[in-house]
């Protein structure tokens, strides 16, 4: 049987959060790199809105949400499942944290970051008032950081992959801002996260897809220099 297809694009952070979560739920698929000015017919045929990531799966299945695939793969059994720490939160107090704390990033901090990211498009404030409106987010992950040394507890969980994506990405808006200074729990916690080997995995290059080409696969190692 074919492998399921990803549709992404390297940069994204949501797809960055699906190609975490497919390594992480160790599940094999089809990588498919695009380009956002000129998204291949396949893409949009699967899933009209355009957006990244998109999951094809073999029955035909469309998974086109950056949590949805993280939870199919995480929830999907495979060889190592045993060895993988509780990702989803051994408790439902956790699963509610994990919860609130994705919804508050995906819902509350993301369109601040978008707007300190791409200021000039959004002339009502400044983009140091963008900056402080985002960091409000920044202020309760480092709360969070001080008390345990991941998001939720001492060991990583969904709520740390499903959100660094954009934590690196605010991160890197304006490199003269150091945010050391203000959150250097964050910072720390970052900077592993982002060097761990399976976000490098996750950031790999790849090829940009052209119907017909060779498949290359997210667990493989045809991957461009």
């Amino acid at each position: 049987m074919p492998l399921p297809i990803l549709y992404t694009f390297r940069r994204c952070p949501y797809a960055i959060r699906a190609r975490l979560g497919l390594l992480l739920g160790q599940r094999n698929v089809e990588i498919r790199e695009i380009t956002l000015k000129a998204k291949p017919d396949a893409l949009l045929q699967a899933s009209p809105k355009g957006t990244v990531p998109v999951l094809v799966l073999g029955d035909g299945q469309v998974i086109s949400e950056s949590l949805e695939i993280m939870r199919w793969a995480l929830s999907s059994p495979h060889p190592q499942a045993d060895a993988c720490p509780p990702l989803l939160g051994q408790t439902v107090d956790e699963q509610t944290l994990i919860a609130h704390l994705i919804h508050q990033n995906d819902h509350e901090f993301k369109p601040w970051l978008d707007k300190y990211k791409y200021a000039d498009r959004y002339p009502a404030q400044s983009q140091t008032d963008y900056f402080l409106s985002a960091s409000a987010f920044l202020n309760t992950l480092e709360i969070h950081l001080n008390r345990h040394r991941y998001l939720i507890d001492d060991q990583l969980s969904f709520a740390d992959y499903a959100i660094v994506p954009f934590i690196r990405q605010f991160n890197a808006v304006d490199p003269k801002r150091d945010l050391n200074l203000s959150y250097p729990r964050l910072m720390v916690w970052l900077t592993e996260l982002t060097s761990s080997e399976i976000f490098t995995q996750a950031m790999n290059k790849y090829v940009i897809w052209e119907a017909g080409q060779s498949p290359i696969s997210l667990l493989g190692s045809n991957v461009s220099e």
